[in-house]
């Protein structure tokens, strides 16, 4: 999903100056003349992920429009503009809530910097926030990916469950985030901030089930050296989210069931049995009905535990919810893997978007990770999901022998993403005695590789080497590559 940057400046030039260098770099860009348009616009016309504010504007000034954005609760990073590079303007700017500035004339590098920084603070800051939460157990249903119709009836119908304790069946296949939902029921609810306990049913040792639900008493079995306390104790307080309970034994659903009736559960080896507060949520990918018919499932227990059922959907029935959540995991894995990718590219969130994902967001969500850490561009391309798209990294490794001599190498067509006919010419590292080439040299090859692969398209080779346009024509005045220029032109 492309980055909104709100443009403020009385000025149309500059701000056709920064739209043609943000435009080139697949951000979207929205304008505003003064102060006032740049409030509503933040607070009643849809927001901005970013806003370059000019320090001097007429009615309204740069430092006045950015306390009245804060003040009105307005959180989205601001980089102020200002001819006035004086330390007393920049302490001002900082102290007004700005998280950068920039001296104008501003170079277009400088700016997309700035842009790129505040991203990745604004994307830090949330992933923090969204840790705290997870940790101390009060994420909620304001904290789920997704405004999708199916998305807004489980936010519906699990805020209305968190009211009360009453157990909560959910069910949807294998990876669409029932334990998120649970936990989101846990956090919106009286007991948010007490435990939350998971328990993966069909992950239970079958001669330890008894014990890691219930407990032990020290010397009850061979192997109790100590007191075990059990999943229902550890709850004690909060909620018990039991997942995967239709690959529970008849056995122990039969004590399960005594346990949710009478409140109390009996250790293994215990004389007395124990009481306990305990919120159950359990989730299952199977159809709990079909179960019960097939008396693989004990129908007391199943109403006992069906008394308020939400069903999760699968990701191919909230397509338009995709966008989102590919955000939300570049953000989070851009933290835990210090990467700085921005967004994907309009042409990956089609082909992400169009993908029927059997897996479901934890599929999505693999795939993302992935391609954050092999991605080496500011936006993630088709070519960083190959599983997905069919398309390779566009300068896959060749093996090191000399090419043919007298042989002319094609020039192919990269509208469909085919590498088929890329000419066979690695980019050497070493030279002719051992030694690593200067980078330098290297840098040079690699955009006289690229002008002969896209034959002098500009606008393709800045996309396929991840830079931008003007850095392109700037490099390959340096490398004095013109000559390549105009003969692949």
């Amino acid at each position: 999903m492309a980055k909104t940057v709100l443009v403020v400046d009385d000025d149309p030039t500059q701000r056709r100056l920064v739209q043609a260098v943000l435009d080139r770099e697949g951000y979207a860009v929205v304008h505003a003349e003064n102060g006032g348009e740049a409030i509503d616009r933040l607070t009643k016309g849809g927001g901005a992920d970013v806003v370059l504010l000019d320090m001097v504007m007429p009615g309204m000034s740069g430092l006045e429009c950015l306390a009245e954005i804060r003040t009105a609760g307005i959180t989205a990073p601001v980089i102020v503009l200002t001819a006035n590079g004086g330390i007393d303007s920049v302490v001002k700017a900082m102290q007004a809530g700005a998280q950068d500035f920039f001296v104008k004339p501003a170079s277009p590098e400088r700016i997309l910097v700035g842009i790129r920084n505040a991203l990745q603070l604004t994307q830090l800051t949330r992933e923090v926030g969204r840790l705290k939460k997870h940790v101390t157990g009060r994420t909620s249903f304001d904290d789920l990916v997704g405004d999708s119709e199916p998305m807004r009836l489980v936010k519906a119908f699990g805020a209305r469950a968190a009211r009360s304790s009453i157990p909560v069946l959910i069910t949807g296949e294998s990876g669409v985030g029932k334990e998120v939902i649970a936990r989101a029921l846990h956090g919106a609810s009286d007991r948010a901030g007490k435990a939350f306990v998971a328990v993966n049913c069909g992950a239970l040792p079958a001669n330890l089930i008894e014990s890691i639900l219930f407990g032990h008493e020290k010397g009850s079995f061979t192997g109790a050296n100590d007191k075990h306390l059990g999943k229902f104790a550890e709850a004690n307080g909060g909620t018990l989210f039991l997942d995967e309970i239709g690959e529970l034994p008849l056995d122990m659903q039969v004590k399960l069931l005594r346990a949710l009736q009478e409140g109390e559960i009996d250790p293994v080896g215990s004389k007395r049995p124990v009481k306990v507060d305990v919120r159950i949520v359990s989730a299952t990918n199977r159809d709990p009905a079909q179960q019960v018919k097939d008396g693989h499932f004990r129908e007391d227990l199943f109403y006992r535990l069906n008394v308020f059922p939400i069903e999760a959907p699968a990701l191919r029935h909230r397509r338009e919810d995709i966008p989102a959540l590919v955000d939300h995991f570049i953000a989070r894995f851009n933290a835990e893997e210090g990467r700085r990718v921005v967004a994907a590219s309009p042409e990956t969130l089609a082909l992400l978007t169009a993908f029927d994902w059997p897996g479901n967001v934890r599929q999505l969500e693999n795939s993302v990770y992935r391609a954050i850490v092999l991605a080496d561009a500011p936006y993630l391309q088709p070519h960083d999901f190959p599983s997905i798209s069919g398309v390779a990294l566009p300068f896959p490794p060749q093996p090191h022998a000399e090419p043919e001599r007298g042989v002319e190498s094609k020039t192919p067509s990269f509208v469909d993403g085919s590498t088929e006919d890329l000419p066979d010419q690695p980019i050497r590292i070493l030279d002719d005695r051992g030694h690593l080439r200067t980078l330098e040299d290297i840098e040079r090859d690699l955009i006289q590789h690229a002008i002969e692969v896209y034959a002098g398209h500009m606008s393709e080779i800045a996309r396929r080497l991840g830079i931008g346009r003007s850095t392109l024509y700037r490099k390959v005045r340096e490398q004095g590559l013109e000559g390549a220029l105009k003969e692949a032109s």
